[in-house]
């Protein structure tokens, strides 16, 4: 097919494609939530069937201990490259439901978006594949071997994905992992993200007395948890912004001029960024951009906090405990394991006498880097040129996926991270997105990118 007879066909389909990735958003796969089992569940049975119609060789639904991964293949011919492609079908809470201007599981279209959780993270991307795929076979189109690697546990750490590609590295073979997970940076700016932060998260606990207690009678005399808690959080950081646990910054390697200057080359308007968030002024580690600190330098933040009587009216109590949660972002050469074992040490040495510090270590991952001199990577730019009729440019990203790090670690191979969907799609906030055009032009550049690989491996 010529890349205007591709177009052409998928145009010819598109209300088909949007009905189909409208069912799989109708699905509440909420990996965090247990009472949505049998929804994650039916999340995967629609992908085995769906890669069935489209004409896989081989379609498998392995059982983890947590959710199962859906892998499925088409190998047309050994001595061509093999292309694996990673995607997931769960999804996070859709809390608070009462801002969401639709139901988040009725996925509705307004102004040319898809409104549903999962729209964009990572359903709509994801299906962008599985839809290529299924244009590729039904037009005898196939360039490379297919293969496809679809988890149910992304957004609660990948727990169990590690174990199943380290027993699978045989089947998972490939000579490229192509993932669509991130963004770009706008429709008229396409991007493949080169690097992506590490993760480390965790929760704290604090406790003071044995029991919650009168705030009258107790209060002034013995350690509040919640009072003491905020002040060990924010003695995290300076008066720069800068983080204060001994050790963080070790193994951080500041880039160079040049290739700061070539970040700075991203198109980025400061005044956009602000309206947008509805903030009148933006705040990070000094000396450095904004999308310095969200792409290169590593981060700390508070993701929850909570404690005592938080129920209508009022309750005179001065808790026995108070919580957060905390997730750090890291940067190439940081190590989730050894940030997760700082941060509890230091945590811990600044407790008062008065209270009881735990940190329990939840998910983490990884930082990744992807070389802009890699075959794949000169297959999404011609894939992007192709789709959006302009060469994408490299970016960094402040997110995290664990996965890319695995993939080089277990099957060593660099993944390509091809997102299609933009940062005002509202990922795991209310009212989440995906754009009606990078759903369908997902698609296209997908095919794009099978024959480009497939041409420059000869």
């Amino acid at each position: 097919m010529e890349k205007s007879q591709i177009r052409d066909y998928i145009e010819q389909n598109r209300d088909n494609y949007l009905e189909e990735i409208f069912e799989l958003l109708r699905i509440p796969s909420i990996s965090a939530d247990p009472k949505y089992k049998d929804e994650v569940l039916k999340a995967a049975s629609f992908l085995e069937n769906k890669l069935k119609e489209a004409k896989a060789d081989k379609v498998e639904v392995h059982p983890t201990a947590g959710f199962p991964v859906v892998y499925a293949e088409k190998i047309i011919d050994p001595s061509l490259p093999t292309i694996l492609i990673y995607g997931h079908y769960d999804v996070q809470p859709a809390d608070p439901i009462d801002l969401w201007h639709s139901p988040p599981f009725q996925p509705q279209i307004r102004d040319g978006k898809i409104y549903a959780r999962g729209a964009s993270d990572d359903k709509g991307q994801m299906y962008t594949h599985v839809k290529a795929f299924s244009v590729m076979t039904k037009n005898d189109n196939l360039a490379c071997n297919v293969k496809f690697l679809i988890e149910g546990e992304e957004e609660v750490g990948s727990t169990h994905l590690e174990q199943f590609i380290a027993e699978n590295k045989e089947k998972l073979a490939a000579d490229v992992v192509l993932i669509s997970d991130t963004s770009i940076v706008s429709n008229d700016t396409p991007s493949v993200t080169v690097g992506l932060k590490g993760l480390s998260y965790v929760e704290i606990e604090v406790t003071g007395p044995n029991k919650d207690l009168h705030s009258g009678v107790y209060g002034g005399a013995v350690a509040n948890p919640i009072n003491t808690l905020c002040k060990m959080i924010a003695s995290l950081k300076d008066e720069n912004n800068k983080i204060t646990i001994p050790g963080f910054y070790d193994k951080v390697v500041d880039l160079g001029d040049d290739e700061r200057k070539k970040l700075a080359e991203r198109p980025f308007n400061l005044d956009h960024f602000k309206k947008d968030l509805g903030v009148e002024a933006v705040e990070g580690e000094a000396g450095y951009s904004t999308i310095e600190r969200t792409g290169i330098r590593p981060t700390l933040d508070v993701n929850g906090i909570w404690g005592g009587y938080i129920g209508e009216g009022s309750k005179t109590v001065l808790p026995s405990k108070a919580f957060a949660k905390v997730s750090m972002r890291l940067v190439p050469n940081q190590s989730s394991i050894e940030i997760t074992e700082m941060f509890s040490k230091h945590f811990k040495a600044i407790a008062p006498k008065g209270v009881k510090v735990e940190v329990k270590p939840h998910h983490g991952g990884e930082p990744a880097t992807t070389s802009v001199d890699s075959i794949g990577f000169k297959a999404a730019t011609q894939a992007f040129a192709g789709a959006w009729g302009k060469e994408p440019i490299p970016t960094r990203e402040g997110g995290s996926i664990p996965i890319v790090a695995l993939f080089q670690n277990h099957l060593n191979v660099d993944p390509i991270l091809m997102g299609v969907g933009l940062d005002s799609d509202a990922i795991h906030s209310p009212n989440e997105s995906f754009g009606v055009y990078n759903y369908i032009r997902g698609i296209e550049a997908s095919v794009l990118f099978h024959h480009a690989f497939a041409a420059l491996n000869k």
